[in-house]
């Protein structure tokens, strides 16, 4: 396995003279980008947000239900873009403007009866666990605290197998020993480990799920990455057109990976970010604002020649909410002709306009001048309704060095 691991292991960051064009990058959660103390290291959330600022489209392909996901999205600070839960029988979209902050999509159900009553004839005492989508789970016992991601409410078992579900959780002793004579009840079963089984429609895994991502992003399959650490990552791996193992994966996955990077406690996922970031963006000593101005605007100035005329071609836009601070901030990008390109710059929701500057010379990005004590003369006010589709905002052109 060593010498496997050698002779796979991440690549250093690609040529900056390649333009940067948005990938789907899948991210497993739960020992991939969350240990197992449960903390999300500062240097992994850093990492994503360059990724965002160079326009890929990351997504969450976790087997948590929607509850458990949504609490990480939250301390990644994602809260636009597409997320595949439940081992892939629930796909959503995140959008702050819907009252609870997503849309769910599509949801895969099944007949639970069927393989309930398989896994109660093998195993008496299963632990039983039917999903309820955004909610919770119907359980005909309650499973240890923190063993399943959102509230438990009890249900007679006989109610649980006439039910149609998203996900069944199954946790008995070597319960993953009959995954065979599980599955004929015509389901996909995936082993969690010797104890636990999850239980999703025929057909359905993280590959499936994002697979309609894809489809709905418009990304070609050979801008696809996905990085996992357990045998319900397996589907993705193979499905991605450059699939990642985490270093602690079992030897299954490995074995199907193109590469293959450190452990969860090495931050191994670090390192696979940190190459779809152009360099520009990794230069030492760069404060975060300006590493994604930089990896922003690399990235939305593509082909488009910078500072073409009076009204140059990339602009860095920003918006107030109700305190000085900024409630959000984008490099748009406006060629001679087809859409605007735009990409976020998460560091910039936390910082003034006078911060944007800063950060702007930081990154060795140019904008005009204007005298002392008059810094609005070029600051362009737009109002609501334009390319953003936000509130009214201010544009500041800048020029790559």
């Amino acid at each position: 396995m060593g010498t496997e691991r050698d002779t796979r292991t991440v690549p250093a960051p690609g040529r900056d003279d390649v333009r940067v064009l948005p990938h789907l990058v899948a991210l497993d959660v739960d020992g991939t980008l969350v240990g197992p103390d449960d903390r999300i290291p500062a240097e992994t959330v850093a990492a994503l947000e360059l990724v965002r600022a160079s326009g890929h489209h990351v997504v969450l392909a976790t087997g948590r239900s929607l509850v458990g996901m949504l609490s990480v999205a939250r301390r990644l600070g994602l809260a636009r873009g597409w997320a595949v839960c439940s081992n892939g029988a629930l796909t959503v979209r995140l959008d702050p403007a819907t009252p609870s902050g997503y849309d769910v999509v599509e949801v895969r159900t099944f007949a639970t009866g069927p393989v309930i009553g398989r896994a109660v004839a093998l195993a008496p005492d299963v632990f039983v666990a039917v999903e309820e989508v955004g909610r919770g789970w119907r359980v005909n016992r309650r499973f240890a605290p923190g063993a399943l991601n959102g509230p438990q409410s009890l249900s007679p078992g006989s109610q649980l197998r006439v039910e149609h579900g998203a996900r069944v959780v199954l946790h008995a002793d070597r319960i993953a020993d009959h995954v065979t004579h599980l599955r004929e009840a015509g389901v996909t079963v995936t082993p969690a480990g010797a104890d636990w089984v999850d239980v999703t429609a025929h057909g359905t895994d993280k590959a499936f799920g994002l697979g309609r991502v894809r489809d709905a992003l418009g990304v070609a399959a050979e801008r696809t990455v996905a990085v996992g650490d357990g045998v319900n990552d397996l589907p993705m791996l193979v499905w991605a057109a450059r699939g990642v193992a985490m270093g602690h994966a079992p030897g299954s996955l490995h074995a199907v990976a193109d590469e293959i990077a450190g452990t969860v406690e090495e931050q191994g996922v670090v390192p696979v970010l940190h190459s779809l970031v152009p360099a520009a963006a990794r230069r030492p000593g760069l404060s975060p604002l300006a590493a994604q101005l930089a990896a922003a605007v690399r990235t939305v100035a593509g082909d488009v020649p910078p500072g073409s005329g009076p009204d140059p071609a990339v602009v860095v836009r920003v918006w107030h909410g109700a305190s000085p601070d900024l409630a959000g901030c984008e490099v748009h990008a406006h060629p001679a002709d087809g859409p605007v390109r735009r990409v976020p710059v998460p560091a910039g929701r936390a910082s003034t306009m006078r911060d944007v500057e800063r950060a702007a010379r930081e990154a060795g990005l140019t904008y005009p001048r204007g005298d002392t004590g008059r810094r609005r003369a070029y600051w362009r006010g737009v109002l609501p309704g334009g390319a953003a589709g936000g509130p009214a905002a201010f544009e500041l052109p800048l020029t790559p060095c």
